[in-house]
């Protein structure tokens, strides 16, 4: 755990007002909340507390607000109960998956990898139920799963790709929206990171599905291979399957506008 969480852990632990403290320190509005600090009160923080943080909507806690960064900590506890065998907290993890706020979503996503660091197992046998869900609740699952530290062993690793086939074809036959735009961009990156740690069984399972005409399909499959991880994996696969992929008429190096 990084030195930052710590220090943070222990502010916290004398800090009475933690409403007014962690909106303060929150370093919104910005680009990039206190990740380390919500971590830390995510870790230090109560039932209590996170419940009355995770209520907070998007009405009362627009994004980028120290009030949305109160609520994305509250999330991230959530994960860290349901991780410590409180399992009516997946309930409203589930529902906050498809909150309109990117940050609560994310929160969603990096809460269920408390449950993965406790048992990958468990956090696959989740997401394989919320990929039966709403494009959003599985864009949840994807990017909770698509973590290095949470795909070792190699098993884990091969259960992970299993998932990323199954949202995939999932997306196929979803219908247009913003749930699904979210979902492939998650795809998007997401079976690079699988791959890279599970090389051999990733590489057959993403060429599957390169002879797909689906152009989101081909669209994410070409982001992958643009990922500096799978590009030091394999430059050579990389470079020959980006071509392929490559739409007609659209010279090496660009990107298509989406």
């Amino acid at each position: 755990m990084s030195t930052a969480v710590e220090r943070y852990r222990e502010i916290l632990r004398k800090t009475k007002d933690w409403d007014a403290y962690l909106k303060k320190e929150s370093r919104l509005p910005g680009p990039r909340g206190n990740l380390e600090l919500a971590h830390a009160a995510a870790l230090e923080g109560t039932k209590q507390i996170f419940s009355r943080y995770a209520s907070l909507e998007a009405g009362r806690a627009p994004e980028n607000t120290p009030l949305v960064f109160l609520a994305f900590c509250g999330v991230l506890g959530l994960g860290r109960l349901l991780a410590e065998g409180d399992p009516s907290q997946e309930r409203m993890l589930r529902r906050l998956a498809g909150d309109p706020r990117w940050r609560i979503r994310e929160a969603v996503a990096t809460g269920l990898q408390f449950l993965g660091d406790r048992s990958w197992r468990d956090l696959h046998r989740l997401a394989r139920v919320w990929m039966r869900g709403r494009p959003l609740e599985r864009r949840a699952s994807v990017a909770a799963v698509a973590e290095p530290r949470l795909l070792v062993p190699d098993a884990a690793a091969v259960s992970a790709l299993r998932l990323m086939d199954q949202a995939t074809r999932s997306l196929v036959k979803d219908g247009d929206g913003e749930p699904r735009r979210v979902l492939r961009q998650a795809l998007g990156y997401a079976w690079s990171v699988v791959v890279a740690a599970a090389p051999k069984q990733g590489k057959a399972a993403m060429e599957g599905w390169f002879a797909s005409e689906n152009d989101d399909v081909r669209w994410l499959m070409r982001e992958n291979l643009g990922k500096a991880r799978l590009r030091r994996l394999d430059p050579k696969w990389c470079a020959k399957w980006e071509k392929r992929l490559r739409p007609a008429g659209r010279p090496q190096g660009s990107r298509a506008k989406r």
